[in-house]
């Protein structure tokens, strides 16, 4: 290509035509937004809590959080549980599911501020029963059993607490010992979102 037809293919940025059609619109200032596209694992959780952290101490606008995840572990999701019950009385958090809200990512879903919780039209919702797996001495066996049934007890009573599901409902789902599929319909029914979107 000679110069002037490199000239007449260059916008005033100096991109090529071919760059700026490919090049994503530009993301706003502070999009006050975070996201979960992955399973949940400390790593994200730090970078969840500390962009969470920064927003709320800039100001009080809502905050947008994106779940779509095939969950992960649970006691980082009880981490980010628990961080955005302390921020949801001064800040919303308007949280949205999308493709996939699976075991952990249900309870992140349901814990935004009540009536900004979204979801896709497509999004699949799973719930189960805590998973764990350990190795070793029978007495180490039973007491990991015993924290694996705390987790859920746990799980079952935040799940409870910011959706409309019953203990007994919620137990009858998760003792069937299968993957239980909900439709976005049945999310919205259920209270662990309040619009489809």
């Amino acid at each position: 290509m000679s110069e002037q037809e490199q000239e007449e293919n260059t916008n005033q940025d100096g991109e090529s035509q071919d760059e700026a059609l490919s090049a994503p619109p530009p993301m706003p200032a502070d999009p006050r937004a975070v996201g979960i596209f992955q399973d949940i694992d400390e790593k994200k959780t730090e970078e969840i809590i500390y962009a969470l952290t920064l927003y709320a101490a800039d100001s009080a606008e809502p905050i947008e959080f994106y779940v779509s995840t095939n969950g992960g572990s649970a006691t980082d999701m009880f981490a980010m549980y628990d961080y955005i019950r302390t921020l949801r009385g001064d800040i919303d958090i308007c949280t949205y599911g999308l493709g996939k809200v699976m075991s952990a990512g249900v309870l992140l879903l349901a814990c935004g501020t009540p009536g900004k919780r979204k979801i896709g039209k497509y999004c699949r919702v799973m719930i189960h029963s805590v998973i764990g797996g350990n190795v070793g001495a029978l007495h180490d066996l039973e007491n990991e059993m015993q924290e694996i049934q705390k987790i859920q007890d746990m799980y079952i009573e935040a799940l409870c607490a910011d959706t409309k599901f019953t203990k007994k409902k919620l137990k009858d789902m998760i003792s069937k010992n299968v993957n239980v599929y909900l439709s976005a319909e049945e999310a919205v029914k259920y209270g662990i979102a309040d619009v489809i979107v």
